[in-house]
C-alpha cells in the first residue's frame, strides 16, 4: 500500500497522510498533482508533496485518496522551492501558503471545465521598436542576456524603462524562455498589456490579476503552466505563477507599497521575485524613477547585491522633465484649497487647449462633517476614524470597514441646522473648479469614480482623446501614464506627510510627488508642476525641485542609519485584534513574556501598544515590534516564537498575526 502526503489549506503547520487505493499507482512524476481527499466530514483539494515509505498515521486510520487529477502538468520543482522560502521566511503555514497561490477553479471540487487554448492576436507583424537613446543603449549592454543578477534600474519618469523591459523580453523569447513582468496595480495593467501585445502579438501572453473571472484566472493559469503563455504580465500574486522556462523577471514600480499583501499570509512579491531569480539562476530587474530605500541601499552599499542602472532623461524626442516650481501659501493664501498661482496656471493651459492635473490623495468631498454648536463630528462607529463626506453619494462613509450612513440634516446630538464640513477631497475640489472655470470639462478619477476596470479604461480613453481639460485624481493617476497633452500639475496638501508618526511617510511623499510630477510634459510641450506648501524649504521639497533622488535618498539613509531603522535593522511586527482592547493588550504582553523572548540579546522587544488606527470593524487592534540587526538571528527567533504563540490560551475571538519587514506602522 502507498502513501500519499499531501498539503491541505488549513492553518496547521504540517502535512497530512493518506492511503493510496488498490489500483492505482503513483511515481515521483505525481509529485506537485492536485488530490481530492477528505478531511473531517468534508471533502478538500490538496496537492501531492511526497510518497513516503512510512507514516507516523496508524494505517487502520489512513482515509483515502478519492482521486489524483492528472489533467494538469504537475507543479514544478522551483515553484515548491518558491512557496517552501515563502512560508519559512513569514512563518506561514506551507499548506496555506501553496494552496493559496492557485485560482480559486483549480482548489474548488467542481471538475474544471475544458481548458481552452491561450489566446493570440493572430499571425500580425509586430509593432517595431523604436529608436534607443545613448542611455538606454548603454543600460542594455550592461544587461548582457543571461546574466543572472539583480539589477536596479533607476530611470527619471519617461525615460523608457518600458522599452528596457521590452528589448529584454525579446531576447528572452529568442531565447525559447518565458518572462513573468510583475506591476503593482491592476489598473497599470490596460497601457502596459497593450504596449507588450503589439510588440509580441504571437508570444501568447496572459494577464494575472484579481478582476479577472475565475475562469479567465484559471486559463490563464494553466497557458503559463504548460508553457503555452510566454509572457506573464500580473499583479503581487503572480509572482507564485509556475513558469517550467522561466528566463526572465521584471518588477516595474517595484517601490510601490501594493507589492506587500496585507492579510492571510503577509508577503512581499518583489522580495519574493528576487528569491525566485536567484533560485533560478536567471536576470531580474526592479525599476522604478523613485527606488524603495532598501533596494538604494542594495544598489549602493559596495556589497554588489544589486547592479545600479541610471536612466537620467527623458526618451521622447522633445521632452524634457518638467519644471518644478513650490507655491507658498503663507503668503499666497489659498481659496477653496487653491492657490491664486495654480488657478492661473490653469487658466493658461485652457487657453492653449491643455490639460491639467490637479492632485490631492483624498476621495470623497470633505474628510468629516462638524457642529460647531456641540463638538459632534461625523465618527465611524466601527472604527476610530471619521466618516468621510461623499456628497455625490448622499452619504457618510469609512474608508476603512465601509460603513455607511445618510447625511444628517440637523446634528444628531443638538439639533444644529449648520452642520459644517472641514478639510477637502477631490469631489470638493471638482466641485470648486467647475465653479471657477465653467466652460472646462472637468474629470474626477479616483476609486469612487473608476472603481472597475471598465470604468478606469473608459476615463483614460476619454484623457486620451482630449476630452477632458482638467483632470482631478488620486495617486490612480500619478504613475505609469502618457497622456501627451497633459502639461501642468498641481499638487495641493501636501504637507501633511512631512510631519507624520510613519517614519516611511517622507519616503512615500517623494515617490507619490515624484511620480504624479513625471505626468506633465511627456511629448513635445514642456510641463510644469506646482506644489502648494506652508514649508518650501523643506529639503524633501528641495530635493524635488531638482529632480535629485539620490540626494534625497542619501539623505533618508543616513537618517535612517542614525535611528535604526530598516534597511539597517530587520523588523517583525506581531498584531492582535479582538472586541476589547485589554485582551489584544494581555496577548501580547503574554507573548512578549514568553521564554524565547530572553533567549537572544541581539533581539529587541518593544511594549505592545494600541495600533494608529486603534479600533477598525468594531475590533480592538493592539501590535507588538520586534527587531534585531541580523535578519538570520531575528528569523532563527521568530522560527522558535511562533511554535510558543501559538500555545497561548486567549479569547475565543481574539486573531493574531505575525508580519515579517511591516510597511504600516
Amino acid at each position: 500500500m502507498q502513501i500519499a502526503r499531501v498539503a491541505l489549506d488549513v492553518p496547521l503547520r504540517r502535512f497530512f497522510d493518506y492511503q493510496v487505493p488498490e489500483g492505482e499507482q503513483l511515481s515521483v512524476a505525481d509529485i506537485g498533482c492536485r488530490v481530492r481527499v477528505p478531511f473531517g466530514l468534508r471533502q478538500k483539494i490538496g496537492i501531492l508533496v511526497g510518497i513516503p515509505t512510512a507514516t507516523d498515521v496508524p494505517r487502520a486510520q489512513l482515509k483515502p485518496v478519492y482521486s489524483i487529477l492528472r489533467e494538469l502538468p504537475p507543479l514544478p520543482a522551483a515553484w515548491f522551492r518558491l512557496t517552501e522560502f515563502c512560508a519559512d521566511y513569514y512563518h506561514a503555514p506551507l499548506g496555506q501558503v501553496m494552496l493559496s497561490t492557485l485560482p480559486a477553479g483549480l482548489r474548488s471540487l467542481a471538475p474544471p471545465k475544458a481548458r481552452p487554448r491561450c489566446q493570440r492576436i493572430g499571425d500580425l507583424p509586430a509593432q517595431p521598436a523604436p529608436v534607443l537613446t545613448c542611455e538606454q543603449k548603454a543600460a542594455l549592454t550592461l544587461l548582457a542576456a543571461g546574466d543572472a543578477r539583480a539589477y536596479l534600474l533607476h530611470g527619471v519618469t519617461g525615460s523608457g524603462k518600458t522599452e528596457i523591459y521590452l528589448r529584454l523580453i525579446e531576447r528572452c523569447l529568442a531565447a525559447g524562455r518565458q518572462a513573468l513582468l510583475l506591476v503593482p496595480e491592476i489598473n497599470l495593467t490596460p497601457q502596459l498589456e497593450a504596449r507588450v501585445t503589439v510588440r509580441f502579438p504571437n508570444a501568447g501572453l496572459v494577464s494575472l490579476h484579481s478582476e479577472l473571472g475565475e475562469t479567465a484566472r484559471s486559463r490563464n493559469w494553466r497557458a503559463a503552466l504548460t508553457g503555452e503563455a510566454r509572457i506573464v504580465l500580473g499583479t503581487r500574486l503572480a509572482v507564485f505563477t509556475p513558469l517550467p522556462e522561466l528566463g526572465l523577471i521584471i518588477v516595474d514600480e517595484e517601490h510601490d507599497p501594493s507589492f506587500k499583501q496585507q492579510d492571510g499570509v503577509r508577503y512581499s512579491a518583489r522580495d519574493l521575485a528576487v528569491f525566485r531569480a536567484h533560485d533560478s539562476a536567471i536576470p531580474i530587474v526592479l525599476g522604478s524613477a523613485t527606488p524603495s530605500l532598501e533596494s538604494w541601499a542594495n544598489a549602493n552599499d559596495g556589497t554588489g547585491r544589486y547592479h545600479l542602472l541610471s536612466l537620467r532623461e527623458r526618451a521622447f524626442e522633445g521632452a524634457r522633465l518638467p519644471l518644478l516650481r513650490c507655491i507658498d501659501t503663507r503668503f499666497d493664501k489659498l481659496k477653496d484649497g487653491l492657490s491664486g498661482a495654480l488657478l492661473l496656471a490653469i487658466e493658461q493651459r485652457l487657453e492653449r487647449a491643455e490639460q491639467s492635473l490637479i492632485f490631492l490623495n483624498r476621495r470623497g468631498y470633505a474628510p468629516v462633517m462638524a457642529c460647531t454648536a456641540c463638538g459632534w463630528t461625523s465618527r465611524c462607529h466601527r472604527c476610530a476614524a471619521n466618516l468621510v463626506l461623499h456628497l455625490a453619494d448622499h452619504c457618510l462613509r469609512c474608508h476603512h470597514c465601509g460603513f455607511e450612513e445618510r447625511i444628517p440634516k440637523p446634528c444628531p446630538t443638538c439639533g444644529n441646522q449648520d452642520l459644517n464640513t472641514f478639510g477637502r477631497g477631490t469631489q470638493r475640489i471638482e466641485a470648486v473648479l467647475a465653479e471657477r472655470f465653467p466652460q472646462a470639462r472637468i474629470l474626477r478619477v479616483d476609486r469612487d469614480s473608476a472603481g472597475s476596470r471598465k470604468q478606469w479604461e473608459a476615463s483614460v480613453a476619454t484623457i486620451q482623446r482630449g476630452e477632458a481639460d482638467i483632470l482631478v485624481g488620486t495617486q490612480m493617476l500619478a504613475k505609469g501614464h502618457d497622456f501627451p497633452k497633459l502639461t501642468l500639475v498641481g499638487a495641493i496638501a501636501p504637507d501633511a506627510a512631512l510631519f507624520a508618526a510613519d517614519w516611511r511617510a517622507p519616503e512615500r511623499l517623494f515617490a507619490q510627488l515624484m511620480q504624479v510630477a513625471g505626468r506633465a510634459g511627456r511629448a513635445d510641450r514642456p510641463g510644469e508642476v506646482l506644489l502648494q506648501t506652508q514649508f518650501p524649504e523643506h529639503p524633501l521639497y528641495a530635493a524635488l525641485v531638482r529632480h535629485d533622488y539620490p540626494a534625497f535618498a542619501a539623505t533618508q539613509l543616513k537618517e535612517r542609519q542614525s535611528a535604526g531603522f530598516p534597511p539597517y535593522t530587520h523588523q517583525a511586527m506581531l498584531r492582535a485584534e479582538a472586541p476589547r482592547m485589554a485582551e489584544a493588550l494581555n496577548f501580547l504582553a503574554a507573548a512578549r513574556a514568553c521564554p524565547e523572548s530572553e533567549n537572544d540579546p541581539l533581539v529587541i522587544h518593544y511594549d505592545p501598544v494600541p495600533m494608529r488606527l486603534a479600533r477598525r470593524a468594531s475590533l480592538e487592534r493592539a501590535q507588538l515590534l520586534v527587531e534585531s540587526p541580523s535578519r538570520r538571528v531575528l528569523q532563527r527567533f521568530l522560527a522558535r516564537w511562533v511554535t510558543r504563540l501559538e500555545t497561548i490560551r486567549a479569547p475565543s475571538r481574539l486573531r493574531w498575526h505575525l508580519e515579517v519587514d511591516p510597511l504600516e506602522f
